[in-house]
């Protein structure tokens, strides 16, 4: 398989999550609909709303997402120390964007026009695309202990974020984080549960990671962190 598929097919990629995210940037500004929520946010200010939006485990996922993919689409071998982190975490936060939505929002969230188009790309789209092309594509091995405890920081930052901000404000991202209408109680127990479901993605990435082939156009770069040809 050539180089080429692999750069086609990441700058496909990046180009549906960037198309996206600036769509979901402009029907915000307007005060249309939330492709997170299906709800409007015209009540609230500018400032408000894109704090919201930008509060959102998926749009930060999607935000990793198109990063890495513009990263590959440049150069299909990339690595490096800190490239590495961002992977993970692009790979881990789309993966439970898209479980989670799947299972848990899609019947509650209702969407047209292109609110709807941005809620597929975010939560459909990018999470096949991202974590198929890995799997087809690679590049491997990529995946070790200190990335992995590196890629940890995002996501225990976010729940931080969203609890403090959720604490302050009464907006919580999720409903089923949401302290004020649920209690602490089970809010920190639906938390427990997505974190217990990460920590499972995030093992069988390395486990993937050890196991599968290099991919389409990997050399042998080792599976420690030294073995980076850039950081």
């Amino acid at each position: 398989m050539s180089p080429r598929v692999v750069r086609t097919w990441y700058a496909v990629l990046a180009l549906l999550v960037a198309a996206a995210l600036v769509a979901q940037v402009v029907l915000i500004a307007a005060g249309g609909a939330d492709a997170n929520s299906g709800e409007s946010g015209a009540v609230a200010s500018l400032g408000t709303r894109l704090l919201r939006l930008a509060s959102y485990f998926t749009i930060e996922s999607n935000v990793f997402v198109l990063v890495v993919a513009t990263s590959l689409a440049l150069d299909p071998e990339r690595d490096g120390r800190w490239w590495r982190v961002v992977h993970i975490d692009a790979l881990l936060g789309i993966a439970v964007t898209g479980v989670v939505f799947a299972t848990i929002l899609a019947p509650i969230v209702q969407l047209t026009g292109v609110a709807y188009a941005a809620t597929i790309a975010f939560h459909y789209v990018a999470p096949i695309a991202a974590v198929l092309g890995w799997l087809v594509f690679g590049p491997r091995p990529r995946v070790d202990p200190a990335a992995l405890l590196g890629a940890a920081v995002w996501p225990v930052a976010w729940i931080a974020w969203t609890f403090l901000h959720g604490a302050v404000t009464g907006w919580y991202p999720y409903p089923f984080l949401d302290v004020g209408r649920l209690g602490a109680a089970v809010a920190a127990r639906n938390v427990g549960f997505v974190v217990v479901g990460a920590v499972v993605v995030g093992l069988l990435l390395w486990w993937a990671d050890r196991r599968l082939p290099a991919g389409a156009v990997s050399r042998n770069v080792g599976t420690g962190i030294g073995g980076s040809r850039r950081s």
